[in-house]
């Protein structure tokens, strides 16, 4: 009998540069755009969306995902999620040059989960309400945490530091921020949060990690508008993970 699994490896990624829900002062939903899923035995996927415009309320220059998967020589399999949203601007507040989401996963069969990090992912020449907000991320959170149980020890003292994060042991899923520190004359604004709430406008997160066991995702603008806009957004958001597939019974 043939084997019943000839890919030793399920791969899992996706990405997406926009996507949202306006329900003041028209409901309206912003489809996922320039998304893209990586099929299962890995390979390529791409999307690209030029000149994005959505009422005028959000639009972007130009907004591209590349996810990626494959098996190394090695005998490790290696999965790329990347999305770059060029030219942002949200209702004139939040504008971006560019926001880069980058997620690489390395996984080898003998180990349980696949080591994913977020090198390269980051903001250029972000402003929030007509202020410069240059935010510096901590690369090296991910790079020194290999699985979950390494990230839910690393950001422990995230609480006593200022930072905000989430962790819940039963259900296995932590949230979390690559944000290290926010430098800008923006008032009212935590350096070491990744939250800036801005009046009469709405709440913006930056650079936030949902993470479980062998899988992470990396949203790096998320915002919760409620005066005079009501909407939720995202924008620059990927997803990785993979596992080996389990052993063949024998005679199969």
């Amino acid at each position: 009998m043939a084997h019943l699994y000839r890919i030793p490896f399920h791969f899992h990624a996706h990405g997406h540069a926009l996507s949202g829900e306006f329900r003041h002062p028209l409901w309206s939903i912003i489809p996922a755009q320039a998304s893209a899923a990586l099929s299962t035995i890995g390979g390529h996927a791409i999307a690209q969306v030029e000149s994005f415009h959505f009422q005028d309320f959000v639009c972007f220059k130009s907004a591209h995902t590349h996810i990626s998967g494959k098996r190394r020589r090695d005998e490790t399999f290696v999965t790329h999620a990347s999305t770059v949203v060029k030219g942002l601007n949200i209702l004139g507040m939040v504008t971006a040059d560019r926001i880069v989401s980058r997620l690489t996963s390395v996984h080898s069969p003998k180990e349980p989960e696949g080591h994913i990090i977020a090198e390269d992912s980051r903001f250029e020449g972000l402003k929030i309400a007509g202020e410069d907000v240059k935010v510096i991320l901590r690369h090296d959170l991910l790079v020194k945490c290999k699985t979950f149980g390494d990230l839910t020890k690393g950001i422990a003292g995230d609480k006593k530091s200022g930072k905000i994060g989430a962790l819940d042991e039963d259900r296995q899923v932590a949230i979390c921020s690559l944000v290290e520190k926010i430098e800008t004359k923006l008032k009212g604004v935590d350096a070491k949060q990744h939250l800036i709430d801005v009046k009469n406008f709405g709440k913006i997160f930056l650079a936030e990690i949902f993470a479980e066991p062998g899988t992470k995702t990396l949203t790096m603008l998320r915002l919760e508008l409620g005066s005079p806009h009501v909407a939720n957004i995202t924008a620059g958001e990927t997803t990785t993970n993979g596992r080996p597939y389990p052993p063949v019974p024998s005679g199969n």
